[in-house]
Order: C-alpha cells, then structure tokens, then sequence
C-alpha cells in the first residue's frame, strides 16, 4: 500500500514509530533539510544505535549548510557510516527493507512524500541506494578533498551575487582566473546547479547567502 503525504508533520506522524524500531536505515538526500522530520526521533533513540545498521548517503550541499559537517560528524560518532555522493540520488530512505519513503518535490511550500510497502519497489531502490552507495566517498576523505571550496564558497557566492567578473573576483579572491573559475564550478557541482544563476538559488534555499 502507497501513502502520500504531505509536510513534514504528516510524514512523522505516519513513520515515528518505525524509526524508532528500525534495524537498518538506509537514507539518502541531497541535503540536511529533506529528511529533517527524522531528526525529530527521540533522541535516546538516535544515540543507542547498538546493533543497528545505519547509512546515510549525502550530496556535497550538506557540507555547505550551516553547522552540516558537525551534524554529520556527530552522526558519525554515534555509529552511523557516512558517504558524499556528486552523482544525482533519488531522495530515500528505507527502514528495515520493510519500508521506503519516497520525497517528492514541494508544492505549495510543503514536500509530498510516499510511503511504499511493495517488495519489488523497495527492492529497486535499494540496489539503486547500494549502487550509488559504493561509488561514493566516505566523509572524512571527501571533507578534506572539499575544504578548500567549502572555505570559499561564502566569498565565491558573494562575488556571484554581486555580478563580478571573473577576473574581478579572482583578484579579491587572491586566486588566479583559472583556479577561480574551477572552484566555481567545483561550488556548482556540490549545490546541483546547472549554471551560476541557479548556484545562487539553490544558495539562498539551504541559507547560505
């Protein structure tokens, strides 16, 4: 049976109970923000992970987002193994392979998501999760291969907001043209962003300008 609901508050009352409960918790998102609601589990819970299989497959964006390297090193710490991903991932996460859930895009400023129970659903999309799990870099290796850009993403959106040309923004930057240029695209990459315009929308939607 498939459930549609909508916003974050339905989508806990529905699956409280099995994040809770569940053994093996695969997740994945593109950011912290889409799977906020299951933060809301108690967090007793969240700490006894004893026995418990946790993965949780992020793209770079988290990096980004104020206080995300400290929220996924704490999640680390409390046993669950952590991956960064540039590669497009459907938003998911499956508990016990019992159950997906499925994030839609928003609508009217709240998210829909689907709770799917069907076997050969949730079997897809977790040789789809495990495919793109195996491809991605643990936290700690891509952290430091992304320090450089995560230190100046704040000044490079910035320069882009304010229409600089690259030769401008590089010289403020300290960096050359070419370097400059490669971090833009680098910063591109982590937010999903196809082109500087969307790069500066996408910023303003995680609160990072």
């Amino acid at each position: 049976m498939d459930v549609l609901v909508r916003g974050e508050a339905e989508l806990f009352a529905w699956t409280a109970h099995l994040f809770a409960s569940a053994q093996e918790i695969f997740c994945a998102a593109n950011d912290l923000h889409t799977w906020a609601a299951a933060h809301q589990v108690p967090h007793s819970r969240q700490q006894d992970m004893t026995g418990r299989t946790v993965r949780k497959l992020y793209r770079p964006a988290s990096l980004l987002q104020p206080g995300g390297v400290a929220h996924l090193r704490e999640r680390e710490r409390l046993g669950a193994k952590i991956r960064i991903t540039l590669d497009e991932i459907n938003e998911t996460i499956v508990l016990d392979r019992k159950v997906a859930i499925l994030a839609g895009d928003a609508a009217s400023g709240e998210r829909g998501y689907t709770v799917v129970t069907s076997p050969e659903v949730i079997g897809s999309v977790t040789s789809l999760f495990n495919a793109a799990w195996r491809a991605g870099t643990e936290l700690a290796i891509y952290e430091t291969e992304f320090a450089e850009v995560r230190a100046l993403a704040p000044r490079i959106l910035d320069e882009l907001a304010a229409g600089s040309k690259d030769e401008t923004a590089a010289r403020a930057l300290g960096l050359s043209v070419r370097t400059y240029r490669r971090r833009v695209a680098e910063l591109m990459d982590a937010l999903g962003a196809t082109s500087r315009f969307q790069a500066g929308v996408r910023a303003r939607q995680l609160g990072l300008v």
